[in-house]
């Protein structure tokens, strides 16, 4: 399950008239005198090489060591600060401070992470409060759709603040040493590796600052690759116009060591795979030698064989190879749970199409019942395009606008519409807004129960959703008051499993068909210290809430009634009758 948060007019953000200079005081030496090298580059932040910075950013290189950047503490508080501004947080605020051994960034709401410079610890006061957006309303908002009209009312989806809570996590201490990273003060000046940095304040929020070497790039794998055109970017030949080549020794070394530092803490699924470090699986599979030695490739196709057979979650992919390995093709993943699925999927969609030879329908009746049936979750458009009036919403395309068109069709007059049922037999997930917007539309208070596996911290959202598009969230924007359905199988993943699982336990909702596939984890990017771009199971897991209690739906969810036959999955005039027998 994706978040949607996006880059938006990054050029304008960084529009950088960056003053890149340390803003913190006088810091003391840690390790002794280093050589700084800095070097200035020109940093990308879309798919078009025309978009980039106006102005090129630093990067630091520790005696003679020249492909393990470092970054000046400084110009990443001014880099954080132009980011998240222009990607939609305007409130956020960091500052820096420093006093004896240690350097503190504050924000706005007083949360704090303090970097122990002398030895080499980073300490988050509370982690998901310092890296929330200032608008959110819960402490693990993963609702990215924020928009308001003129007067600060919201579109498309609104956050009843008054219905949610948050229990706060534990204090989080990264001991960097024990990793065998660490920091640099030199000339009066901090300086961290540019990856622990990535690892631990931008790649939650879906992005990172990637270095091949020339260049960097600030984004995602969306960069190099248009995954609507099945296609390599422009961009994708700038990130591997560079001769590949050896990692140095303290590269390999750090890029190991970051590895496991990272995987530690943010893979969300480590205590069910019984993993109790990374270091050590990374011995038990014989693993740690290629990923700490010299050759890129070789650390690539390791770490491809983790994730593949090793994680085989389902939401942890292998993106791209580093530049320094080469531009080399992706095969698809051969583990066993992903091969499982892909196996179900051939095998209900044979079925629909053997049912449907001319095409499913998106949208159907069949006497008094509807049925609504789309296999992922997208949102394509912000929240001020279903609003404009020259917009035909038909055109948009999305998961949003098929439940304002489906929610148009029920509600007509003379509807005698009087079942509705969501056809989540094939859907593999995807975006969390348009999950929360079928929710609401299904229950007109959409839960949202969230639960961060690393830090102890957890949330219940509630959402509502504005389907007639008249501004207000009331219950002429659900379909409650019809008998409700929803059809699963073991394709019915991620968000296509999370649906499900809020639907049977508001006991509103009636499911039919076999166990949905489960996947409760975000989907967290993450990056190499040398450019290799993949995905994991974040530790924020999504949840239902059952008398106060969180309760994890990465096993999936059992139906209320089960259906054998795939053909009877899209019988629907068999499978309309059965319904109003049940009623």
């Amino acid at each position: 399950m994706k978040n949607r948060h996006t880059l938006r007019a990054l050029t304008l953000l960084l529009v950088l008239a960056l003053a890149f200079a340390c803003t913190a005081p006088a810091y003391a030496e840690n390790t002794g005198t280093h050589t700084v090298e800095e070097r200035d580059y020109t940093t990308y932040l879309g798919a078009s090489p025309e978009d980039k910075l106006n102005q090129q950013f630093p990067l630091f290189f520790i005696d003679g060591v020249d492909d393990l950047p470092y970054v000046n503490i400084g110009d990443w508080v001014d880099l954080m600060n132009f980011y998240h501004t222009d990607a939609g947080d305007p409130g956020y605020v960091l500052e820096i401070d420093s006093n004896d051994d240690v350097v503190t960034m504050t924000r706005e709401n007083g949360y704090t992470m303090t970097i122990d410079y002398e030895n080499d610890k980073i300490v988050f006061s509370d982690y998901d409060a310092f890296m929330h957006k200032s608008s959110d309303s819960t402490l693990i908002d993963m609702v990215s759709e924020n928009s308001t009209d003129e007067d600060g009312n919201p579109l498309l989806i609104m956050r009843d603040t008054k219905s949610s809570f948050d229990r706060y996590g534990d204090m989080l201490t990264i001991d960097l040493a024990a990793y065998d990273i660490h920091t640099v003060v030199a000339d009066n000046r901090l300086y961290v590796p540019l990856q622990t940095l990535n690892d631990l304040m931008l790649l939650p929020d879906q992005v990172s600052l990637i270095f091949n070497g020339k260049a960097l790039f600030l984004g995602s794998d969306s960069l190099f690759y248009d995954y609507s055109e099945g296609a390599y970017t422009d961009m994708a030949d700038i990130f591997y116009d560079v001769p590949t080549k050896d990692r140095s020794d303290a590269l390999a070394r750090y890029s190991y060591n970051e590895l496991c530092m990272a995987l530690d803490h943010f893979y969300g699924l480590k205590e069910v795979h019984d993993i109790d470090n990374f270091r050590q699986l990374f011995w038990q599979i014989g693993f740690d030698e290629a990923l700490s030695g010299p050759n890129p490739l070789d650390a690539d196709n390791a770490l491809k064989v983790l994730i593949d057979y090793y994680f085989d979650d389902l939401h942890s992919v292998f993106l791209e190879y580093a530049p320094m390995s080469g531009m080399n093709p992706i095969s698809a993943s051969t583990g066993i749970a992903n091969r499982k699925l892909e196996q179900h999927r051939t095998d209900f969609m044979a079925a629909r199409d053997k049912a449907y030879p001319d095409g499913w329908l998106k949208y159907e009746e069949v006497g008094n019942t509807a049925y609504i049936t789309f296999d992922t979750y997208t949102s394509n458009y912000y929240a001020r395009a279903f609003y404009d009036p020259k917009v035909n919403i038909r055109d948009l395309g999305d998961t949003i606008a098929q439940i304002i068109e489906a929610h148009k069709q029920i509600t007509r007059e003379g509807s005698t519409v009087e079942n509705v049922v969501l056809d989540m037999s094939c859907n593999t997930g995807g975006d969390v807004d348009a999950a929360v917007f079928v929710l609401g539309w299904f229950l007109g208070d959409a839960p949202f129960a969230v639960k961060n596996m690393g830090t102890g911290a957890m949330t219940n959202a509630i959402y509502r959703a504005d389907v007639n598009l008249d501004g207000s969230f009331d219950e002429k924007d659900t379909v409650a008051d019809r008998n409700l359905f929803c059809l699963i199988s073991p394709v019915s993943f991620s968000c296509g499993n999370l649906v499900p699982a809020a639907l049977k336990s508001s006991g509103k909702v009636t499911l039919l068909g076999q166990t949905s596939g489960g996947g409760s984890c975000i989907v967290q990017p993450m990056t190499t210290a040398y450019g290799t771009l993949f995905q994991i199971s974040a530790p924020q897991r999504m949840s239902f809430l059952k008398n106060g209690s969180f309760y994890d739906i990465d096993q999936g969810v059992e139906p209320d009634h089960h259906i054998g036959r795939l053909s009877s999955f899209y019988d629907r005039a068999a499978l309309t009758d059965f319904i109003n027998g049940l009623l």
